[in-house]
């Protein structure tokens, strides 16, 4: 039983999307990102149904790009009727060149350049999610109009997750605390400012969230924070935007958080409060990522030779590694692996996953179980679709990895293989 629905075994080989991964790796090579897309679609609508079936006063689910930004993805969520979340002008201009409804982009990032407001606006962007005040006197003075906005406000939650991926605490460099006053200090200046909308407020807690009390602790104290903002100004906030952060099974263990009852606790939550506090129910917003992608992709590799060290540890090398999954370097972060040829044996032999960069600390697994494997074979590395491609670098001057999708049963390149050209394009 696979942690990601979309991989079954036939005929001892390892398949995604009805797909035998040993004839991907024959006809695209290897390394390659392969996804199915039917998963990403079906974990879309996950969200929007929980979205349409507990939020009462109606809402919208985001994509949170930066785990995945290709323009193909861009097509898929629009297709599912979701927004998406943004953190760069690279990303939009990717959304833009797709046909992304650019209207439904949310702008976020803690440090937006005068050029990325700039672009922003020029792009009509549907809405900025603004980290500081330097932003809203950025917007107030380049805006020709009243431009609507988001102001990230920090709950002071310290959700259960690696210290890398932790933004709601009060100690953050994203958002302003409500702990601390000055996140009512920054709603009374965005309500002053004349070119400035202040439709809602934003909060997102942290990343790969295997619990639900960080969620209804965030959906609790947003909401009374929008009561404190009536109370003092008169005015009360239309939009709540509670992130995303969502965690998923990466190996058997995990214990993953069902998203629909996520999405219902926080919902339930908000409107308690607000009745508590006589307040309209907001319009809800909340932006998965990592868990719309996530476990709809795997990356395959070929092992290029396994190295028993008698006494000390075995190392499997594989033909990537770091330059297009850092995860492991950065966070520590694990996964389960296949050998794609023996799907279906015992998994017996303990290694290290192993890249083919000169660094000491290129792993992708250390102290992982696979199938008894040799040098020629192809290698899973499972639930890779969130935060390798979009992470990818070209350390060592490795070309990047094509993104290849499974429709019905079919693959497809939806983002070519860099060459050894497009690594020079740029030099002089």
């Amino acid at each position: 039983m696979f942690i990601n629905e979309c991989l079954n075994i036939k005929n001892g080989h390892l398949n995604i999307g009805g797909v035998d991964t040993l004839d991907l790796a024959a006809e695209f090579g290897t390394p390659i990102y392969v996804m199915d897309e039917q998963t990403i679609r079906k974990n879309c609508r996950v969200y929007t149904e929980a979205v349409k079936k507990y939020a009462p006063n109606s809402g919208m689910v985001l994509f949170a790009s930066k785990a995945l930004s290709f323009k193909g993805i861009y097509k898929i969520v629009a297709e599912e009727n979701l927004g998406s979340d943004i953190v760069s002008s690279g990303e939009l201009y990717t959304a833009i060149s797709a046909g992304f409804p650019i209207e439904r982009a949310y702008f976020h990032g803690n440090n937006k350049t005068y050029s990325d407001i700039k672009f922003g606006i020029d792009n009509k962007i549907g809405c900025f999610v603004v980290d500081n005040m330097e932003e809203l006197d950025a917007i107030n003075q380049i805006a020709a109009k009243k431009q609507k906005i988001l102001l990230r406000i920090t709950p002071g939650i310290d959700a259960h997750t690696h210290k890398a991926v932790r933004t709601g605490n009060v100690d953050s460099k994203f958002g302003t605390p409500i702990a601390t006053g000055q996140a009512i200090e920054i709603a009374k200046y965005a309500l002053s400012l004349p070119n400035i909308e202040l439709a809602g407020l934003h909060c997102h807690i942290g990343s790969q969230i295997l619990e639900y009390e960080p969620f209804i602790l965030a959906a609790d104290i947003m909401t009374r924070f929008i009561a404190e903002i009536k109370k003092i100004t008169g005015y009360e906030i239309r939009e709540l935007n509670l992130g995303g952060g969502y965690g998923v099974r990466y190996i058997e263990e995990h214990i993953g958080i069902d998203f629909d009852t996520c999405i219902k606790i926080m919902c339930d939550t908000v409107v308690k409060n607000c009745k508590e506090n006589d307040l309209q129910i907001p319009y809800l917003i909340f932006e998965p990522g990592r868990s719309i992608v996530a476990n709809a992709g795997i990356t395959l590799y070929t092992i290029g030779s396994v190295k028993e060290i008698t006494g000390f540890k075995n190392y499997v090398s594989v033909d990537g590694g770091m330059p297009d999954n850092p995860r492991y370097a950065l966070y520590g972060s694990v996964y389960e692996a296949e050998v794609c040829g023996r799907a279906d044996e015992p998994k017996n032999f303990e290694c290290t996953l192993a890249g083919r960069c000169c660094e000491s600390g290129d792993f992708i697994a250390e102290n992982i179980k696979v199938q008894s494997c040799r040098c020629g074979d192809i290698l899973a590395v499972l639930t890779t679709g969130a935060y390798n491609y979009s992470m990818a670098s070209n350390y060592n001057r490795i070309p990047r990895p094509p993104i290849i999708m499974i429709k019905d049963g079919k693959p497809y390149i939806a983002v070519e293989r860099e060459s050894f050209e497009d690594l020079i394009k740029n030099d002089k």
